[in-house]
């Protein structure tokens, strides 16, 4: 049960992080580079304290999880630039289906029929939320491909996560991928012309607020709540992502939410909710015949 409430707790964490970037003037690479090695940073510090310094060791044994997070920003960030949001995110909300198939392929993992049907649910629920957004962007095949590779990078650092429960500890993994992320986004950043001078004014405030709570809390609960719950869970639980951020910009920014909002979150919460409620029930050993 601890894992499932991590779980939520994470990826409510990681939707107030999109209100936030809402509120930072900074461009979006620019942010991603600071959030990552500011949190980096942090945990690295908190490892020190605690008497558990980082290693070497260890940015080399979460390096395929910190080089899927890096990839996941790029190609997210430019999606949204390419194509509408609207796209973006529901193909991002597919994340969960490729990931069931991979769970139950090489993780051994098994989705029960309801389980699925709640899942499949959902899944619907976000695209109601996303859909009542609008957006007037244009779509283009260009920023489809993009947010196709976004979806198979978060998928692959969800993957990550999982397997490092045999290499090192939860903490190691968040510092180490926050370290790759914030490395390789730097010169991309670069590339693309972003501006890096440090954050001045509200945009301090609000950057370090991003990096404590979307990072921090949201990346090391994730990470450690994957090694107590089945994989194919803990990706279910991102299609609360866009319901948190629609229920907090409408609570911070005063942005409008619509029937069909209210209606897909009550969905996305009931459906999430019958998981938690069919995971935490143990599951009842079976029993040999009586004897004649």
């Amino acid at each position: 049960m601890a894992g499932l409430v991590g779980a939520a707790l994470a990826v409510t964490a990681w939707g107030s992080g999109t209100v936030l970037v809402k509120a930072i003037s900074m461009g979006g690479l620019s942010i991603a580079v600071y959030r990552f090695l500011l949190h980096f940073l942090a945990i690295v510090i908190w490892m020190w304290w605690r008497g558990t310094p980082f290693t070497l060791a260890s940015i080399r044994r979460s390096a395929f999880g910190g080089i899927a997070l890096a990839c996941d920003v790029a190609f997210f960030f430019s999606a949204v630039k390419a194509t509408s949001v609207i796209n973006a995110t529901l193909i991002g909300a597919l994340q969960p289906v490729l990931v069931g198939v991979i769970a139950a392929r090489f993780f051994g993992e098994r989705i029960r029929g309801r389980d699925a049907f709640w899942s499949v649910l959902a899944l619907v629920g976000v695209a109601g939320v996303v859909i009542a957004t609008g957006d007037s962007a244009v779509s283009s095949l260009k920023g489809d491909l993009l947010a196709v590779g976004a979806l198979l990078a978060w998928s692959g650092y969800f993957v990550a996560s999982k397997q490092s429960k045999n290499k090192m500890t939860p903490t190691e993994f968040t510092a180490g991928s926050a370290l790759w992320a914030g490395a390789l986004n730097l010169p991309l950043a670069l590339i693309v012309g972003q501006d890096l001078s440090p954050p001045t004014g509200a945009d301090i405030v609000l950057l370090l607020a991003m990096t404590f709570i979307s990072g921090v809390v949201g990346h090391t609960l994730m990470n450690w709540s994957l090694v107590q719950i089945p994989l194919w869970v803990g990706s279910t639980f991102t299609l609360l992502i866009p319901v948190a951020a629609s229920l907090m910009a409408w609570a911070f920014l005063d942005e409008p939410l619509t029937m069909l909002q209210i209606m897909g979150t009550a969905a996305v919460l009931g459906s999430l909710g019958a998981i938690v409620i069919g995971q935490s029930r143990p599951t009842r050993p079976l029993t040999a015949a009586p004897p004649d």
